[in-house]
């Protein structure tokens, strides 16, 4: 198929639009926060996650099939190699069963490669600014916001194998973006060239020595995403134990006063409440991917 469809118009870094989206971003995120540390380990914490990852996955399944449609057909855009085409389907999938590996690629990527997203948009208008405004937002916002929730609300805590498992992710996806785009000519993650418009990739030099430094840059402050909580140990705040979700031990959570009032956290995620709430273990939970 060929580039049929070309943009119309860009939105302005910087402008009125992207300053009310960013102050907006930040609002939801200071609220979402407060929200979740209300019902953090209470019936409601599983039902409201459950919900926000299905309509997360709902949204960015109608997206995808949205950009490849006839009329909004462009081979640079439509095809979901980005790296936040992956992020999207991983955010749903951590809200949705608080997987560790999920989580832990959640927090590393969306609070470093979307938020440049955020923070440089690089958003082009086809036919329907409003409809591809409202979608471009909501779902980089998303990306941004649960990592968030998730640690700074929920109490779970990146590792050291988290680290490692979020780094391999984004070098696994970068080799299939270059085979994208090897195949289509496009430029999926920026592989090939910067962005058109401003962005950080600006100070790092010509391809392909700004990937390099990508690489490096990404490795280095990764680390120090990491390096204060893996710092404390396996302790929370107020001596409050924090432990591996998963058996991988990709994420950490420290345990919460609010559960021991509430039905426990491994009864919410048994597929028959009644069963956690009789005390039965759920082997997902138990070997697995949440707590």
């Amino acid at each position: 198929m060929d580039s049929a469809v070309e943009p119309i118009g860009q939105m302005t870094p910087y402008g009125a639009e992207h300053l009310s989206v960013l102050g907006v971003t930040v609002v939801l995120a200071v609220v979402l926060v407060m929200v979740a540390r209300r019902i953090r380990g209470s019936v409601h914490e599983d039902r409201l996650l459950r919900t926000a990852g299905w309509a997360m996955l709902a949204v960015t399944v109608l997206w995808t099939v949205w950009g490849m449609m006839p009329g909004q057909w462009n081979i640079d855009q439509s095809l979901p190699f980005q790296f936040s085409d992956a992020m999207r389907f991983i955010t749903a999938i951590a809200l949705l069963t608080r997987a560790g590996w999920a989580i832990a690629v959640c927090y590393f990527w969306g609070l470093t490669l979307n938020l440049q997203s955020v923070i440089t948009p690089d958003l082009n208008y086809f036919n329907y600014p409003v409809v591809e405004f409202a979608a471009y937002w909501f779902l980089h916002i998303a990306a941004l916001i649960v990592p968030i929730v998730f640690v700074w609300g929920l109490g779970y805590r990146p590792t050291w194998r988290g680290y490692g498992v979020a780094y391999a992710a984004a070098i696994g996806w970068a080799l299939v973006a270059i085979c994208a785009n090897a195949l289509t000519g496009a430029n999926y993650a920026y592989l090939r060239h910067a962005p058109a418009g401003p962005s950080v990739l600006d100070v790092l030099g010509p391809w392909p020595v700004y990937i390099v430094w990508e690489l490096v840059i990404v490795a280095v402050v990764w680390a120090l995403m990491t390096w204060p909580w893996e710092a404390r140990g396996a302790r929370g705040r107020g001596g409050r134990s924090a432990e591996p979700v998963d058996t991988l031990r990709t994420v950490r959570r420290t345990s919460s006063a609010v559960a021991s009032t509430h039905v426990p956290i491994d009864a919410l995620a048994s597929p028959t409440s009644t069963a956690g709430r009789r005390g039965a273990a759920d082997p997902w939970r138990r070997g697995g991917h949440c707590r």
